[in-house]
């Protein structure tokens, strides 16, 4: 599916200050979607989308994003059980980048695929320490290797 789903992108007074979604996909047909919980505001992940898949979540209203590693949709949860019910689609000024909101679900509320609950899990721990060093800041939900079986 190709980025015609959507309207071809115009003026730039209409892309910045009009009301037609016209998302910008990158020269490999992808756009950077971050997803964040609609309650607490929490970055939960980033992701890319491309034209299918975001109308696919616009359709459904489950959180979809192309799988580089894997070269097609993903849906989030399929695997894990954790889904992002998408409350709200939000665009930048330019349209090149996407903002979902998101009620995660599912048996642990994970989006990330290493048990977290966000993808951002760790911080530099000292800004001015040269040796920036990563701290955690979260407790891991789940073991992924309980919940994702390697199919080979």
């Amino acid at each position: 599916m190709s980025s015609s789903v959507f309207p071809a992108r115009t003026t730039t007074a209409e892309i910045e200050l009009g009301t037609t979604l016209q998302p910008k996909f990158g020269p490999d047909g992808l756009i950077p979607c971050i997803a964040q919980d609609a309650q607490s505001g929490e970055v939960l992940m980033f992701a890319f989308m491309n034209a299918e898949s975001l109308a696919h979540t616009l359709a459904t209203r489950r959180a979809t994003y192309w799988s580089r590693s894997r070269g097609k949709l993903w849906v989030k949860g399929e695997e894990s059980g954790n889904v992002q019910h998408v409350q709200e689609v939000r665009t930048d000024c330019d349209q090149d980048v996407l903002l979902i909101k998101v009620e995660q679900r599912g048996a642990a509320n994970a989006a990330c695929h290493n048990g977290y609950a966000s993808c951002f899990y760790r911080k530099v721990s000292d800004l001015a320490d040269p040796a920036r060093k990563l701290q955690f800041i979260a407790q891991r939900l789940f073991d992924p290797a309980t919940v994702y079986k390697k199919k080979s």
